[in-house]
C-alpha cells in the first residue's frame, strides 16, 4: 500500500507579485527642473556667447545656437590675460588650500571629539567656534599687515589664510561626523601598538573620506573663485590669480564681449570639472561605507 504526501497548501502559494513601480511625482520632479535650469541656462549662455563671433552676437541673440564657431576667442583670451601664468597660481593656492582645509580640521576634530572629557579640549574647541562669528571686514586690515610683516603678501599667504579662514567651520562639519565612527576600531588599533597618528591615518581618515570630499570641493570652489584675498594680500601683480588678472583686463576684454565670455568660460572648466569629479567621489565614498 502506497501512501503519497501532500504539501500543504501555503507551500503551493505562488511568490507575491513584484512591488508596482513608485508613482511619479510631479511638484519634486518640477522643482528639481526649475533649479536645473537656474544653473544650466546661464552655463549655456557663457558657452554660447565666447563660441559666436561679433556679428552673431548682436540683435539679442545670445541665446541662439552658434552657426560657426569661432574657438579663436579662446586662443585671444588665453593670450589676452596670460591665463597660463594666472592659472598655474590658482592652481598652487587652491591645491594648498584643499590640503589644509582637509587635514588640519580632521586632526583637530579627531583629537577634540575623542578627549571631549578633557576641559582643554573643549575650550579649544569653542574658542575655534567662536571665530566664525567675526565680522571678515574687522580683520582685512589686521590680515594684510600681518602678511606683510612676515613676508606672506603672496599666494602662499593667501592660501594659508583660506586655511585658516575655514578652519572653524570644517572642524564643525569634521567633528560632528566623527561622533558617530566606533571607537572600538582606534581601541583595537592602539592595543595593537600603533600610535596616535597612525590610528588617524590608517583607521580614521579613511572612514572620513565621504566628508573629507565634500570639505575638498567647497574649500576649492572658494579659493579657486576668490578675488578679495587675492587681489588685499599679493603685493606682485605678476604672481596674481585668474579673478585678479580677468579684472584688471576688464577693460581690453570689453572691447569684444565674446573673448570676455571665453575668458570666463575657460576659468569656470576647472570648477565645473572639480565639482562634476567630487560629487562622484562622494557618492563612491558613500557606497563604499554602507558595503563594508
Amino acid at each position: 500500500m502506497t501512501t503519497t504526501l501532500e504539501r500543504p497548501d501555503h507551500a503551493r502559494t505562488e511568490p507575491p507579485p513584484l512591488a508596482p513601480p513608485r508613482p511619479y511625482r510631479l511638484l519634486p520632479t518640477t522643482i528639481l527642473a526649475i533649479g536645473s535650469l537656474v544653473v544650466l541656462v546661464p552655463l549655456y549662455f557663457v558657452l554660447a556667447m565666447a563660441l559666436k563671433s561679433g556679428a552673431n552676437s548682436d540683435a539679442g541673440a545670445g541665446f541662439a545656437l552658434p552657426t560657426d564657431p569661432a574657438f579663436g576667442n579662446f586662443a585671444t583670451a588665453w593670450e589676452l590675460v596670460n591665463a597660463p601664468r594666472a592659472f598655474g597660481w590658482s592652481v598652487f593656492i587652491s591645491a594648498i588650500a584643499v590640503a589644509g582645509n582637509i587635514f588640519l580640521p580632521s586632526m583637530f576634530a579627531w583629537a577634540v571629539v575623542r578627549n571631549w572629557e578633557f576641559r582643554f579640549f573643549r575650550l579649544c574647541f569653542i574658542s575655534l567656534l567662536g571665530a566664525m562669528f567675526i565680522p571678515f571686514v574687522v580683520l582685512v586690515l589686521p590680515q594684510i599687515k600681518l602678511m606683510s610683516a612676515l613676508g606672506l603678501d603672496n599666494p602662499l599667504g593667501v592660501a594659508i589664510l583660506h586655511i585658516m579662514f575655514g578652519l572653524s567651520f570644517n572642524s564643525l562639519l569634521f567633528a560632528a561626523y566623527i561622533r558617530n565612527l566606533p571607537e572600538e576600531l582606534e581601541e583595537s588599533a592602539a592595543l595593537d601598538g600603533a600610535t596616535p597618528f597612525q590610528v588617524f591615518r590608517k583607521i580614521v581618515f579613511p572612514l572620513l573620506l565621504p566628508m573629507a570630499a565634500t570639505v575638498g570641493i567647497f574649500s576649492f570652489l572658494g579659493s579657486w573663485n576668490d578675488y578679495m584675498m587675492p587681489s588685499l594680500i599679493i603685493s606682485d601683480v605678476e604672481k596674481q590669480t585668474l579673478p585678479v588678472v580677468q579684472a584688471s583686463y576688464q577693460n581690453s576684454l570689453t572691447l569684444d564681449i565674446n573673448v570676455a565670455f571665453a575668458s570666463y568660460a575657460l576659468a569656470m572648466i576647472p570648477a565645473v570639472v572639480g565639482y562634476l569629479v567630487g560629487q562622484r567621489w562622494i557618492i563612491a565614498g558613500v557606497m563604499r561605507g554602507a558595503i563594508k
